[in-house]
């Protein structure tokens, strides 16, 4: 019964297939191979626009980071939720990225910033005050570190805020295609056309050995070469990127991102199920894969002595987290220790 995380999981065999067969033969290096140049068509298909660039990591944190130094100068700031993964969880990877920049932390339930705290953060903003460090970006972690979705509507309407006031709009998506199989919107719906500039597209999460690719759209294309050039810097320009770029075909090849997103979607229902239907709470509403039931520590240690794996979580409840691979058998039998 491990519910540790969804990186826990193994990769989709599919994607260790494909990283298999483009193991044949040479290739360019650095990003100039086939695979990688082929790449853009799908990535094409799933955006809806031929008006993008992008470029492929091993990990979210390089991905949030190396996009973010494009877009915040070493004096700027990015306006961000306080329980966000790049304040969180990546352990000042933006901010070295960045050379001096800083994460500036909003308040909102469930890891969403609240439109309000958005609106006083931008009003404060002053360009002309030497003391003040001014916001760069907005950066919106779809789905969030609680499990919870920004629509594509709020998307937009946060991204138009910050626009007005000359920031650019970062989307941390490490659980994007959980968002999306949970959503009647598309991926273009959710970012480019929702005002999203540069976009951390994670496949890891969701079936992938090590692939997140950051996708730059419209004008934010500029920031290419910059990109590009950061991640030659920072160790992120692989030589065999091929094997990386097998990971991101496979992956989208008849949509089997969203596919294994649905799956760890409907086995977290199930498992939300469990816990409301044994007379527990949720913390948050369960829009993909993760589930926040509010336990009692007695409750919590009975699972973990049944074999269940998962780990506690700020504000007095625990993260359990269904894959694309958790079995019915493993909910059955949490369901059965949450009985005994």
């Amino acid at each position: 019964m491990n519910f540790a995380s969804d990186t826990a999981a193994p990769a989709h065999p599919k994607v260790v297939e494909a990283v298999m067969a483009a193991n044949s033969g040479m290739a360019a290096s650095y990003g100039g191979d086939e695979m990688m140049a082929s790449l853009r068509g799908k990535l094409a298909t799933v955006f809806e626009t031929e008006d993008f660039d992008y470029w492929i990591t091993v990990s979210g944190t390089a991905s949030n980071a190396l996009a973010l130094a494009c877009f915040c100068s070493p004096m700027g700031a990015v306006l961000c939720h306080e329980e966000a993964h790049i304040q969180n969880d990546e352990r000042g990877a933006p901010e070295f990225f960045m050379g001096g920049g800083k994460l500036q932390l909003l308040k909102g339930f469930g890891a969403r910033i609240d439109r309000e705290a958005l609106e006083g953060a931008l009003a404060g903003i002053n360009r002309a005050f030497t003391h003040q460090t001014p916001a760069d970006v907005l950066s919106l972690t779809n789905l969030t570190e609680c499990g919870t979705a920004y629509r594509a509507a709020e998307v937009a309407l946060y991204a138009g805020m910050a626009k007005e006031k000359g920031l650019a709009v970062h989307m941390d998506g490490s659980r994007l295609g959980n968002l999306l199989a949970g959503s009647h919107s598309s991926a273009a719906e959710m970012t480019w056309k929702a005002g999203v500039d540069v976009l951390s597209f994670g496949l890891s999460k969701t079936g992938a050995l090590g692939c997140e690719v950051i996708v730059l759209f419209g004008p934010a294309r500029a920031k290419f070469e910059e990109l590009k050039a950061r991640a030659k810097r920072a160790g992120h320009m692989p030589p065999k990127m091929r094997f990386l770029a097998a990971q991101a075909h496979a992956m989208l090849e008849d949509g089997l991102w969203l596919k294994l997103a649905g799956q760890a979607n409907a086995r977290a229902a199930e498992l939300a199920d469990v816990f409301t239907e044994a007379g527990f709470e949720l913390a948050y509403p369960v829009d993909g894969n993760e589930v926040f039931p509010i336990l009692p520590a007695d409750v919590a240690r009975r699972l973990h002595a049944a074999g269940a794996v998962f780990h506690p979580w700020p504000g007095g409840c625990w993260r359990l987290v269904c894959s694309w691979c958790t079995p019915a058998e493993e909910i059955a039998a949490l369901r059965a220790a949450l009985a005994a």
